[in-house]
């Protein structure tokens, strides 16, 4: 059995540098993620709790990376693909490690079946300025200072287009981000890349920032694809009642976490 823990939408991410590469720092979300066993079968099957993967996918994926593809693989799958939380990747990566897949090549090979992918191959997956259409981190950065998290999806599952690079520039972000801002700073950047994100591609309806401001938030993140939406305060200072607030307003599965810390 291996576990992969996904994300929960992103710090930041739009495009860097004179080449306009997309890039981001992810929001880790150690209690969502997917858990994948295999078994011996005769040929390749899938037992998904959730449509994440297909077999013609993972048939691909087993063999770029030189690993059998005759077995049963059961996929237990947090939340739903096309949420901004990493699942197709956490799939990909979970049935990579319980077949024993050499690491180093596991990124490479997420994308060649995604065309875009997440850095939730890697040990400290938001310590990386990451390129998701060329599995690559672009540099290191300092982890995030810790966080609470609360958070759901607001709206309709949206995949991830490889093809769509229509993203707001983020250079200044990244750069404040670069120095090591505490959590409120932290959470200011966050707040921006969203509110570049929501002007440039929509949703012009979304309320997370407004009802982040009266649950005292100290900012929010969000999928720049997808509809993970996060509200961020320090730890252990997320209102009791954030997570109602929230379902009353339409948002659908929850969640409270803990992530980042230096």
């Amino acid at each position: 059995m291996a576990f992969v823990a996904g994300h929960f939408g992103e710090w930041m991410q739009g495009t860097v540098g004179p080449q306009a590469t997309l890039a981001l720092v992810t929001l880790t979300c150690p209690v969502s993620g997917v858990r994948a066993e295999t078994l011996d079968a005769d040929t390749l099957a899938l037992d998904q709790t959730r449509p994440v993967l297909d077999v013609e996918r993972c048939r691909r994926f087993l063999a770029s990376l030189g690993r059998p593809s005759d077995a049963l693989v059961k996929l237990h799958v947090d939340l739903p693909p096309g949420g901004g939380a990493g699942m197709s990747t956490a799939a990909l990566v979970a049935l990579a490690r319980a077949l024993g897949a050499n690491e180093a090549r596991i990124a490479a090979a997420c994308l060649a079946v995604e065309g875009a992918t997440d850095p939730l191959m890697l040990n400290r997956p938001d310590a990386v300025l990451w390129a998701p259409r060329e599995a690559r981190a672009l540099r290191p950065l300092r982890p995030p200072p810790a966080a609470e998290i609360v958070g759901g999806l607001w709206g309709a599952p949206c995949r991830t287009d490889p093809d769509d690079l229509v993203f707001a520039p983020i250079d200044d972000l990244v750069a404040a981000w670069a120095a090591g801002p505490d959590l409120a700073g932290a959470a200011r950047l966050a707040t921006h890349s969203a509110e570049r994100t929501t002007a440039m591609r929509g949703p012009g309806d979304d309320p997370t920032a407004e009802i982040a401001r009266g649950l005292g938030a100290l900012g929010i993140a969000r999928a720049h694809t997808g509809p993970a939406r996060a509200l961020i305060f320090a730890p252990g200072s997320a209102p009791a009642e954030a997570g109602t607030v929230l379902r009353e307003a339409g948002y659908t599965d929850i969640r409270r976490f803990r992530t980042g810390g230096r």
